[in-house]
């Protein structure tokens, strides 16, 4: 019995999400904003060697399970979605700017929904605020303590930075790949190159429009309490400017668009693979 090609292609995605997690994994450390101001000023490169010098080379990929437990479906959901998507409204062409805009922002949106909770769980076991002990046990006292809709917390804030970062991001992809020279680039054996370059680029762009909603959902899911997140916001701009909230844009700009860039490439080359057009 053949498998459903959107089956298919939340295989490619899962594969794809496992191999991106695992290379950048190191980069998804919490380096935004703190209870210290000290602290919210280290840089990338001085977070990654304490945690070396302090935890050794292994901490650098510590909630990698959490990491996983999200990517894994998440991903595969996202690229199932999409390729749904697509193939219902665009079978016989391919969208343009307005079209990729919609549909990444809608695969994302319904990959955004499912997870939440996982991504919630994953963001309080790595802060180091709460002293869960494994990522079920994070899941009990949230569901214990909050109630379940705290697993729900950030949604609009996630989806705000998420699907306009999706939708950002599919533009810039699919519109800087039509500028690449038709069939001799993927044909040739530089098109997982060619592919990765073009969503280097795009997640770049899309990652600096999306920073200040990214900051605002991060302190979403740690507090639970309105009035400190807005307090936090407030005082974050207040003390620095529209620099308060890019502050950690670098570490999660370099993430995300490395692992949207790789995501993007692995599931291209195995749906091209199975004779799937992505």
């Amino acid at each position: 019995m053949r498998a459903h090609p959107a089956i298919k292609a939340f295989m490619c995605g899962s594969l794809s999400g496992t191999c991106s997690t695992l290379l950048f994994q190191p980069l998804d450390l919490d380096i935004g904003p703190t209870d210290h101001p000290a602290v919210d000023r280290v840089g990338m490169v001085t977070v990654l060697l304490s945690v070396v010098r302090t935890e050794k080379l292994p901490g650098l990929w510590k909630g990698v399970s959490p990491s996983f437990v999200r990517t894994i479906p998440g991903v595969g959901i996202y690229f199932s979605t999409y390729y749904s998507l697509k193939q219902h409204f665009f079978q016989d062409r391919s969208p343009g700017a307005l079209g990729a805009v919609l549909l990444g922002g809608g695969a994302r949106t319904v990959a955004g929904v499912f997870m939440l909770p996982v991504t919630v769980i994953k963001t309080r076991f790595e802060c180091g605020r709460y002293s869960y002990s494994s990522v079920v046990g994070a899941l009990r006292s949230v569901c214990q303590t909050e109630g379940t809709a705290a697993l729900f917390s950030g949604l609009t804030a996630t989806l705000l930075r998420d699907v306009p970062f999706s939708g950002i991001y599919v533009m810039f992809y699919s519109q800087t790949k039509a500028s690449l020279p038709k069939g001799k680039i993927s044909a040739s054996p530089s098109a997982p190159l060619a592919n990765f370059s073009c969503g280097i680029l795009a997640g770049v762009l899309a990652s600096l429009v999306t920073q200040p909603a990214d900051m605002v959902k991060t302190h979403v899911q740690k507090y639970s309490w309105s009035f400190i997140i807005f307090s936090r916001s407030a005082l974050s701009f207040w003390e620095n400017g529209l620099q308060g909230y890019f502050r950690g844009a670098v570490p999660r700009a370099l993430r995300r668009t490395m692992m949207a860039a790789m995501a993007w490439t692995v599931y291209e080359q195995m749906m091209a693979h199975i004779g799937l057009k992505s």
